[in-house]
């Protein structure tokens, strides 16, 4: 695993079910994690390099004031490692509501586009910087019955590698994992009879965005990484 120690690492979502396997990932490589999510607090992980601070990311004014803090608390952010996002499908476009497609566009969009906007100006600032966002196989190939799922995972691509393109001389990369389906505690429930052999372990999702928030992948940006486990 590559070695992150002195660095600052903001990471959305933290308390989600792959939030908290990416951040053990960041600590175990020696950063300081700052976490956050609608309720994060600093005793969200009992580790000595793990700062929580809540906010919602769908408001802008929550995401800037974010952005505001971890830098007034440590001066710096390395790197942010977008986790946050949301789930709900089933229904045909036809069938599918107004709220369902607001609320898929507004957790895995608008509250990327919000953090982004508060962050990158800091990077700018300091002349490097690290965005790794997690995205969706659905991105790329949509299924029945998750219109606005795919479509907002699909939009993330899109906003993930034009930062990469605006930002690109100022040191700052940016990349996009694309998982299958991952082998969480949510989607065991949801899906009891899965075939688990196939799903893609959390583990390894938080190993490759360690990798690409360091200094061995200054040169990858721009990139929707696959990661689709056994079931390819």
């Amino acid at each position: 695993m590559q070695s992150l120690e002195g660095q600052v690492i903001l990471i959305t979502g933290a308390s989600g079910g792959l939030g908290t396997h990416i951040v053990k990932n960041f600590l175990e490589a020696g950063a300081r994690v700052v976490g956050s999510s609608r309720r994060t607090a600093d005793s969200g992980f009992a580790h000595a390099r793990f700062a929580g601070i809540p906010a919602d990311l769908t408001s802008a004014a929550a995401a800037n004031k974010l952005a505001d803090a971890v830098m007034e608390r440590f001066q710096r952010v390395d790197a942010l490692v977008h986790v946050t996002g949301g789930f709900a499908g089933g229904l045909p476009i036809h069938e599918t509501d107004d709220a369902t497609w607001g609320g898929m566009m507004d957790l895995n969009v608008t509250a990327a586009f919000h953090v982004l906007r508060a962050v990158i100006p800091h990077m700018r600032k300091a002349g490097r910087g690290r965005i790794v966002a997690i995205g969706s196989r659905a991105a790329l190939e949509p299924q029945a019955g998750i219109a606005a799922y795919s479509a907002s995972k699909a939009a993330l691509v899109s906003l993930v590698r034009t930062a990469a393109l605006e930002n690109r001389d100022a040191g700052i990369t940016a990349n996009v994992i694309l998982p299958g389906t991952i082998d969480t505690e949510a989607n065991r429930k949801s899906d009891p009879g899965g075939d688990r052999s196939k799903w893609v372990s959390p583990a390894q999702l938080g190993d490759l965005a360690v990798f690409l928030a360091s200094d061995a992948a200054a040169q990858i940006t721009g990139a929707a990484i696959p990661v689709y486990g056994a079931g390819v």
